[in-house]
């Protein structure tokens, strides 16, 4: 509230008392009148507005009571309304309306209606309907601007929620394309580096110039392989920020294996042992990853390959690399029929690490899956 909004309950009192002496030397105050009376009404007249200005509930509707009391008995007995307590009067009527207490409004113009009506005297007649006109304007103003700060508050809120919802679109497609560019970059980038790995040690006669060029092939596949990752992360955080109601988990990693373990103990309902030997390590997260989704494809085929078969998930920590070995004393995948998705999977994990992966039958029976992967001695930032 402005400082001269704060004054002008004060200006109008004094005002009011002004006009009140400048009329006392004329005829305007009837015989009946006393010169104290009428000044304490124009004094108490408009006075309350300053607590119809800043109070509320109670205070702010006994203070336009008062103001409107004070205005009728100065009107109506006296016959002496000043002009700055009728002012007062309308800007009570306004603020009222204007702060959605619409019917204390419209009852302080009541009694103006009313001594329009049952009036004799001409000058009381002529200052009520005065009275009674502008407090309607008065009150049709308040409704307006309450009306036109409402659509301006619904239309703020509108906009808000208009941009959050367009925020959320941008979210879900970027998390969309992050989806889209793992299923399809990232596949073709490993099977880039299995490719060129596969050409340097199948090629015969290749010379030690063209199995370099491959190999940095390869290294290049798995650094860009790497980079990806690491940018579609920056692209999963702003996905993963909104509230889809799936809750997300970090990638897996050796710490998770004695989870992965028991869920496959609850689901096979057979003997399932992690043996561990070597000094443990934290690696770099793409090689624990990698152990962990090798290990547990090669859990998933022992289920379907070899129900009830006991598995035997060994992890071997050493200076240069890791070996993974899962074995099982089943039967193993039938001859028939070309290698699963899983496997795969497995042989393109392996090769973005830039590891080696033994598949096949284990010796005494069973079925075997090992993989060596190389170990880095500092994980990417």
């Amino acid at each position: 509230m402005t400082k001269w909004v704060r004054s002008l309950p004060a200006v109008l009192a004094g005002l009011s008392v002004c006009e009140v002496l400048v009329r006392s030397s004329g005829p305007h105050i009837g015989p009946r009148s006393g010169l104290a009376a009428v000044l304490l009404l124009a004094v108490a007249a408009p006075l309350p507005l300053a607590l119809v200005l800043r109070s509320e509930r109670v205070a702010r509707g006994a203070a336009a009571l008062g103001l409107s009391g004070a205005c009728v008995l100065a009107l109506v007995p006296f016959r002496s309304l000043t002009v700055a307590a009728a002012v007062a009067q309308l800007t009570c009527v306004y603020v009222l309306v204007r702060a959605g207490w619409t019917r204390l409004g419209g009852v302080l113009v009541v009694p103006y209606v009313v001594t329009a009506l049952v009036s004799d005297h001409p000058t009381t007649q002529v200052a009520a309907v005065l009275v009674a006109t502008f407090a309607a304007a008065a009150a049709a103003t308040g409704i307006a601007q309450q009306v036109r700060s409402t659509a301006l508050a619904h239309s703020a809120t509108e906009r808000a929620f208009a941009d959050t919802l367009l925020e959320h679109a941008a979210r879900g497609e970027r998390a969309r394309i992050a989806r889209e560019l793992h299923d399809v970059v990232a596949h073709h980038i490993s099977m880039i580096a299995v490719q060129a790995e596969n050409a340097r040690l199948t090629t015969a006669g290749l010379p030690a110039e063209g199995a370099t060029r491959f190999l940095a092939i390869g290294d290049t596949a798995r650094t860009a392989l790497t980079e990806m990752r690491r940018l579609l992360g920056v692209l999963r955080e702003d996905a993963q920020g909104t509230d889809t109601g799936v809750r997300r988990r970090p990638q897996p990693g050796l710490g998770q294996l004695l989870e992965l373990l028991d869920e496959s103990r609850d689901a096979a309902g057979s003997r399932t042992r992690l043996i561990v030997s070597g000094p443990v390590a934290a690696l770099d997260p793409g090689i624990e990853v990698t152990a962990y989704r090798i290990v547990q494809e090669a859990l998933t085929n022992a289920r379907r390959h070899a129900p009830g078969a006991a598995v035997d998930v060994e992890l071997r920590y050493g200076a240069e690399e890791l070996a993974v070995r899962v074995r099982d004393n089943g039967p193993g995948p039938a001859a028939s029929g070309s290698p699963g998705h899983g496997l795969l999977g497995m042989r393109e994990r392996t090769a973005t690490v830039g590891g080696t992966l033994h598949i096949g039958p284990a010796p005494g029976g069973g079925f075997l899956v090992e993989a060596r992967l190389p170990v880095k001695s500092e994980a990417p930032a």
